[in-house]
């Protein structure tokens, strides 16, 4: 067996969990299973000091979800949501969605932690450029969402060939540790890219495979010249000391010796609190790890109503909800469903943004391209900051 389920296996439930199977049986056994309910999805809890997440996923949620008789009302694919807002409700027989759950959630979980944490490094490192780098440190078949979710958030470019591929986008690099060490030296593995790779390639090379980083990038900027792109330095902890000071070193050199063109990337294990750290004194960031093993967003389906009426467990809330938002003053409010039509605090109106997006099992409205979802998600985040800073 692969272990690595097909869509097929996905979409009958082979991958729920076994009690979503049992309680099938169950509601079937008593022919119970198109009682109709209404649940919502929403996070509780938020990892680490996060005061809002992005929601992504969703996309590929609705398509396990089609042609199977419910209808779903959702926040957008790369909205920016709180704790406690559900992002979408489901409504519909509980037996048409009730063995999907388990692959539900764990579609937007992931992809909703990938985007999060990448939208968190992006707004932080400001014009620099961030790269997704992580693809190594997880399973090969997550690759694609990896970097789609990544590049969603706010990442400027992916390395992997196929998801560059997927995301219309060219992939992005540089060069490895291996080719330095099969070639036998620095220079001469940069003039062996220069001479092998397309020229419409940048030539950015690596400088800490060897010697000392700031002698290793004068050796390399003589050598290419006005052809060189960038250095990019992935010194491993055991031998960065003050990594800060390194960098300022190398860009110090390159400047004084008519190099300023050349560019400094770094890479190699790197978090948010490196990211500020060093964003003043480099042009651009490759985050691994950070990215691809982000904290999950952890959401929650609830049922919230049965045969229309409101019900709902212990700790939650029943009945339909709709989330507000002021254009005004920005103010976001969870309101019930009938609620939903009043004006703000502020006397405002509010926007909806619980909006229709299935309809008996048919998707009402196409996605958006992965650059305009990335565009969108960086306005939404922007926006949040500035009210935040406005009070």
């Amino acid at each position: 067996m692969n272990p690595i389920p097909s869509q097929e296996e996905i979409r009958r439930g082979d991958t729920a969990d076994v009690y979503f199977v049992r309680t099938m049986e169950v509601l079937k056994k008593r022919r119970k299973e198109n009682v109709q309910v209404k649940a919502e999805a929403y996070v509780k809890r938020f990892p680490d000091a996060y005061e809002h997440a992005i929601l992504a996923g969703m996309d590929e949620m609705l398509e396990l979800l089609e042609g199977r008789n419910v209808d779903v009302k959702a926040m957008g694919e790369g909205s920016l949501f709180l704790r406690e807002e559900p992002v979408f409700s489901l409504e519909g027989p509980y037996g048409a969605f009730c063995e999907m759950e388990t692959a539900m959630l764990g579609m937007i979980c992931q992809a909703s932690g990938i985007a999060t944490k990448t939208s968190r490094i992006k707004w932080l490192a400001g014009d620099r450029k961030v790269l997704s780098f992580g693809a190594r440190r997880m399973h090969p078949a997550l690759s694609t969402v990896i970097d789609r979710h990544a590049f969603l958030g706010g990442a400027d470019g992916v390395s992997v060939v196929r998801s560059a591929l997927f995301l219309g986008e060219t992939p992005q690099g540089t060069m490895p540790h291996a080719l330095i060490l099969v070639l036998g030296d620095t220079v001469e593995a940069l003039r062996g890219f220069d001479d092998a790779v397309s020229g419409d390639v940048p030539r950015v090379c690596l400088i800490d495979t060897l010697q000392d980083e700031k002698f290793e990038a004068l050796r390399v900027a003589e050598a290419l010249g006005k052809s060189l792109d960038a250095v990019r330095l992935d010194t491993p902890s055991s031998r960065r000391g003050d990594f800060r000071k390194i960098l300022r070193e190398v860009r110090w050199e390159l400047d004084l010796r008519g190099f300023s063109h050349v560019r400094i990337l770094v890479s190699g294990g790197l978090g948010e609190e490196d990211i500020v750290s060093l964003r003043d004194v480099v042009d651009g960031f490759g985050v691994g790890t950070c990215i691809s093993n982000a904290p999950t967003i952890d959401f929650s389906l609830d049922i919230v109503e049965v045969e229309g009426r409101p019900f709902a467990k212990r700790g939650k809330c029943s009945g339909g909800k709709q989330v507000t938002l002021c254009g005004s003053c920005g103010h976001r409010a969870v309101v019930p469903e009938g609620l939903a039509g009043e004006p703000c605090r502020c006397g405002s109106p509010t926007e909806l943004l619980l909006l229709p997006a299935m309809k008996g099992g048919k998707v009402l409205a196409p996605s958006l391209s992965p650059r305009a979802l990335r565009s969108s998600v960086m306005d939404h985040v922007a926006k949040f900051h500035a009210q935040r800073e406005s009070g």
